[in-house]
């Protein structure tokens, strides 16, 4: 291992154990996001803007912005890497103005234009028209020897796109946005699951185990809301930990690593980013969200997200916990779980992977112990890269049967989800009743416990959801209202407790 990767180590392992001082964490207040949700049951309101008594709103928690670099220095690049980057851009559109070459790389154009003139007295580049206001204006386009520069590095890397940020900038961003040390209490731990119909108890469990930044191991019955459980943590994290920063790709060993996905990572700086002239208005799916603040001159290699949430199941394998190479491309695409950094990665289903329980594990010691996770390149190069999410392993599987207590030692929290009792049943069921507008009866409540839990068939949080479904579904077929008559009560109790 190189000394350049043993002192990113030093720095990651640093990263497990201490809080950045000059985070905003360190010095803001929390702030909650009440979401009206039922475990096991769905979600509504689910992205409903936080609150807070004392009236903080989540953009002061934002974490250190990644500032803007004014030389090749700052932005940790070579000229030939940015001249490459040029080459490339203007291969695929075949000519640009200086500013939307900027625009493209996310770089600022005083950087762009060192690339831009040493291609120009290399003979790869002209200026093909443009007003008179500055090179920012100048359009430029590929000579012939440049088209030959240019599909002479296409070859070598077909990425297009935003420019990279060094492994240290990713490393030095992922501490001052890690999971530990976000403020958790009671209290406001309270707030976050404020509308979900809770076990007594489970708060208590499942807040140290946010303080700690630790991994958390989810079992019990299917149906009782472990999912879901995860997610509330996922919101929580986004109500008191504010927004996080993730750079488009990353440059490792001369390789490039694509960070951020539009399908998993939600954006926030949409509005950011039309107000700079970056993205066309009408590219934004969604209305623009705020600002960063005009004053703030932002890294445009970095997106501000919401801290993700997520999750896998049954399809995890260990080839989508590497590198991921774009063969055509030869670039990479981050694995799952540093996509997660800054959030919650969820196993869901876990002992339910192709590959066994024990070798999914073990591949999860190191990260687990150091908060660090080794990755390869094809080349067999290794690097590290931080490991800061807030990881759950939820099953409903006995644990016994899938880990030793060598490694369930080394998931800090084991949490039971265990089925509703009869109160928390009938608190579920009024509360999807009250959340779709429908009449309540605790007739239903009282039918199915005598007819079927009574009877031995364990209840689940999901099934007043289910009913529901059912007994909606029914009377939209014959176009009434739902009401809940003895006929009703009983086809939709059938169709849920029917066995196969």
């Amino acid at each position: 291992m190189s000394q350049g990767t043993r002192s990113i180590v030093d720095e990651l392992r640093d990263a497990g154990r201490t809080l950045v001082a000059d985070s905003p964490r360190a010095a803001s207040g929390p702030t909650s996001a009440p979401v009206d949700a039922t475990p096991g049951t769905g979600e509504r309101n689910a992205q409903a803007g936080p609150r807070s008594p004392r009236g903080a709103r989540p953009e002061a928690l934002t974490p250190l912005v990644p500032r803007s670099p004014t030389t090749l220095q700052e932005a940790g690049l070579s000229l030939g890497f940015v001249s490459d980057m040029v080459l490339k851009l203007l291969y695929a559109h075949g000519s640009l103005v200086g500013q939307d070459i900027a625009h493209q790389i996310r770089l600022p154009f005083a950087i762009i234009d060192e690339g831009l003139r040493f291609l120009k007295d290399q003979r790869c580049v002209e200026v093909s028209g443009g007003e008179v206001v500055g090179r920012v204006s100048y359009r430029f386009a590929l000579t012939e020897l440049g088209r030959l520069r240019a599909r002479e590095t296409f070859d070598q890397c077909r990425y297009v796109g935003p420019a990279p940020v060094t492994m240290d900038q990713y490393v030095a961003q992922c501490r001052r946005q890690t999971v530990m040390g976000i403020p958790c209490t009671p209290e406001s731990l309270q707030s976050a699951f404020e509308g979900f119909i809770l076990r007594p108890g489970l708060l208590e469990d499942l807040g140290p185990a946010v303080c700690s930044g630790r991994s958390i191991f989810v079992y019990g019955p299917p149906g009782n809301g472990k999912t879901v459980v995860a997610k509330g943590l996922g919101r929580y994290l986004n109500s008191f930990g504010g927004d996080i920063f993730v750079p488009y790709a990353i440059q490792a060993e001369n390789s490039i690593i694509t960070v951020y996905d539009p399908v998993l990572h939600q954006a926030t700086d949409d509005g950011e980013l039309v107000r700079r002239g970056v993205i066309a208005k009408s590219s934004v799916t969604s209305a623009p969200s705020g600002a960063i603040g005009g004053d703030i001159s932002l890294d445009l290699r970095w997106r501000r997200i919401r801290r993700p949430v997520i999750i896998t199941g049954g399809e995890l394998t260990l080839d989508m916990l590497e590198l991921q190479l774009h063969k055509t491309g030869n670039f990479y695409n981050a694995p799952l779980h540093i996509k997660a950094n800054g959030g919650v990665f969820l196993i869901d289903d876990f002992g339910r992977q192709l590959v066994s329980p024990k070798d999914l594990l073990n591949r999860w010691i190191v990260p687990l112990e150091e908060k660090i996770d080794y990755l390869s390149l094809s080349s067999g190069r290794k690097f590290a890269l931080p490991f800061e999410q807030l990881i759950v392993f939820s099953t409903n599987l006995d644990p016994k049967d899938l880990v030793d207590d060598a490694f369930l030692r080394r998931i800090r929290y084991k949490i039971r989800i265990d089925p509703p009792t009869r109160a928390i049943y009938a608190q579920i069921f009024a509360t999807q009743c009250r959340q779709r507008g429908v009449p309540q009866s605790e007739a239903v409540v009282d039918y199915v416990f005598s007819e079927y839990y009574d009877k031995g068939r364990v209840p689940r949080s999901s099934d007043p959801r289910d009913l529901l479904d059912l007994a909606q579904a029914l009377c939209r077929f014959h176009d009434q209202p739902l009401t809940w008559e003895p006929a009703v009560m009983q086809y939709a109790a059938g169709r849920l407790f029917h066995e196969v």
